[in-house]
């Protein structure tokens, strides 16, 4: 078995079709940036879906999944950095986790629950 176990509500798929899905949710959904921000988004269950770059910091990820399993969003692990996650979603900055609380044109949704409709 190996060192790294799935999560109930967690997808790793094909980084080309999430970078261009998380790029045409950012431009034409509703999204937040920052642990603060999804953190309010998933409490209030605005929050539709939570990625989660792969070097974000143990404590942001613990309170994550915890408020995550308690609200059954699923998080998408971005296969890539922090740094990478910011470059995809067209910021200059960092991204180590958000919310994407509405997709807009974008099939995030589709990929991460694999064609079933939220």
């Amino acid at each position: 078995m190996s060192s790294r176990t799935k999560e109930p509500h967690s997808a790793t798929l094909e980084r080309s079709d999430v970078s261009k899905s998380l790029r045409i949710a950012v431009k034409t959904g509703a999204v937040c940036f920052g642990f603060e921000s999804t953190l309010e988004a998933i409490k209030k269950g605005k929050a539709r879906l939570v990625v989660l770059a792969n070097n974000c910091p143990e404590s942001i990820l613990s309170r994550i999944e915890y408020y995550v399993r308690l609200s059954q969003v699923p998080i998408l692990r971005f296969g890539s950095s922090s740094w990478d996650l910011g470059s995809t979603c067209g910021k200059p900055f960092m991204i180590s986790v958000m919310a994407i609380k509405e997709s807009g044109d974008s099939n995030i949704m589709q990929i991460v629950t694999g064609g079933r409709r939220t």
